[in-house]
């Protein structure tokens, strides 16, 4: 099955009100180009999930200054101004979690978990309206699972069978939300007709659409 694509296909597939997972940390591996062509759609009322909607010099702004999105759930906001001005003005539900919770619910949802069990907020305003648990007598909260409609990723290489590989940390929350969501796409620099399979990451029956864009 021939998985290359163009984005303005990929972006065709999104429609108001969905939850899209956005990949990356910061600009390192940001799918610029899947976002870039969301920020110039008309599409709106979205829920975005990501580490951290990018900076001033990343796509994903452009989409949270166009006010696309209803509802925003990230670990860190602090260098993208749009968000932190949507937080204080309640135009957009805006919800922070612990960065490393925020990844494991995001693998719960691809899992097909329930949910987890984590000690981090116990006591603090990250465990309000959560459900605590007792475990040997340490208390935990219940985290639930984070999944999407769509995921827009970035990887450095792709085969003809969708496989993926990346360099160094770009695959940072890349790889776990292509497990996450019911239709994921994914930008690349290289596009080969066999990845080592050594070399495999994310392999390739999770990934629905591959656009080639070359370097970033």
């Amino acid at each position: 099955m021939n998985k290359l694509t163009s984005v303005n296909e990929v972006i065709k597939k999104i429609k108001d009100g969905d939850s899209i997972m956005v990949g990356g940390f910061l600009k390192n591996g940001h799918p610029e180009v899947l976002v870039n062509a969301l920020s110039d759609s008309e599409v709106k009322s979205l829920t975005i999930i990501s580490n951290d909607t990018g900076t001033t010099e990343c796509a994903l702004y452009k989409v949270i200054a166009n006010r696309q999105a209803s509802r925003i759930i990230a670990s860190y906001i602090g260098a993208n101004p749009e968000t932190g001005k949507l937080l204080m003005s309640g135009e957009a539900d805006v919800q922070l979690f612990p960065q490393g919770t925020l990844a494991e619910k995001i693998r719960a949802g691809g899992a097909g978990l329930g949910g987890f069990l984590t000690p981090v907020g116990v006591g603090t305003i990250v465990e309000e309206g959560k459900q605590k648990l007792k475990v040997n007598e340490i208390e935990y909260l219940l985290e639930l699972p984070l999944k999407a409609d769509v995921a827009l990723i970035r990887a450095h290489k792709a085969d003809k069978h969708g496989n993926l590989s990346f360099k160094g940390s770009t695959r940072n929350f890349n790889a776990i939300m292509a497990m996450a969501a019911d239709y994921v796409a994914v930008e690349v620099e290289e596009y080969v007709d066999e990845i080592d399979p050594n070399h495999v990451v994310v392999p390739g029956i999770l990934i629905d659409a591959i656009v080639k864009v070359g370097e970033a």
